[in-house]
């Protein structure tokens, strides 16, 4: 985002990803973990971003257990927005804690912008979704959190996503997700869903708006954006593919550079000093500060003398 770019307040925000939700086609929403990130997906033509609870503790170099904290996630997010300038979709958890901690966990959100929150059934310590061994929180502790969030941070999207097919089944997150609709969430997640039909049953039972996660290497196929918007799912998530692409190619290039002791091998596969210039708004910023730094004269008056 250039400096002379506005950043959108988080109201503007908010209404924009809920007219993106309704716009007739599926929203897509990369993971963008950082602002570069979040930059390049801007760039590829993306209108909304994700950050990710796994990409993001991945980056601080953390498993994804519910070990950060609200004020890190919402630092996160901060950069993010104000990089790019796009609705973020956060993913926050469990909502760091009961229905109390997720008030604090809603202000904190909206106060660095984001658009919409994404809270889980879980218990804590969480698990990431498509691992076994989840538990989950009671139907009626969720909709607590959902009501919390709404009744404190009204302008926030909420997302409530559901655990409960791997632990109760589909018919389970079908009750769960009903639960949490009445409570306030405009969205429903459910989580780990392990075929094609699984995610015809729960759309044909619950109703949009709907969100379907495609992350890589957990329970659920590979379906396009076309397939699952045709199947009732108005948002789709590829959360952590940009961060698990970008993790191979430096693993790839310190080995490299371990190994030859030089990167020419690896020139043909960089982004050039330029193209990450202009990424970045280099010349933009430079630009402004040569401006702003810039001496002019004072108008010497008609009959006075300079001394």
């Amino acid at each position: 985002m250039m400096w002379e770019e506005p950043i959108p307040t988080q109201p503007e925000l908010a209404a924009r990803f809920r007219a993106l939700v309704e716009q007739g086609r599926p929203l897509v929403l990369p993971g963008a973990h950082d602002g570069l990130a979040a930059l390049l997906a801007r760039r590829a033509g993306f209108e909304a971003l994700y950050l990710s609870g796994a990409a993001f503790t991945a980056s601080l170099g953390l498993p994804d257990l519910g070990l950060v904290a609200g004020e890190e996630t919402a630092r996160r997010a901060q950069e993010i927005v104000a990089a790019a300038g796009l609705p973020l979709l956060v993913d926050v958890d469990t909502g760091f804690g009961g229905p109390i901690n997720v008030v604090r966990t809603g202000r904190q959100m909206v106060a660095a912008g984001v658009a919409a929150v994404q809270v889980e059934d879980q218990e804590l310590p969480k698990k990431c979704g498509h691992l076994s061994g989840k538990r989950l929180v009671s139907a009626r502790e969720m909709a607590q959190k959902i009501e919390a969030l709404r009744r404190t941070a009204p302008s926030l999207v909420v997302v409530a996503r559901t655990d409960a097919a791997a632990v109760e089944g589909i018919e389970g997150a079908i009750a769960r997700a009903r639960i949490y609709r009445a409570a306030g969430a405009e969205i429903l997640f459910p989580e780990a869903l392990t075929s094609e039909g699984e995610f015809r049953r729960f759309a044909e039972a619950v109703g949009g708006p709907l969100l379907a996660n495609m992350t890589e290497f957990g329970r659920t196929p590979y379906l396009t954006a076309a397939r699952l918007f045709e199947l009732g799912y108005q948002v789709v998530l590829f959360p952590v593919t940009a961060l698990r692409v970008a993790a191979r190619a430096m693993e790839e290039a310190y080995r490299t550079l371990r190994e030859a002791g030089t990167q020419r091998a690896l020139l043909s596969r960089m982004q050039t000093r330029k193209e990450l210039y202009e990424i970045i708004g280099y010349f933009d910023y430079e630009a402004l500060d040569e401006r702003l730094a810039r001496s002019e004269l004072p108008e010497v008056g008609e009959g006075a003398t300079e001394s």
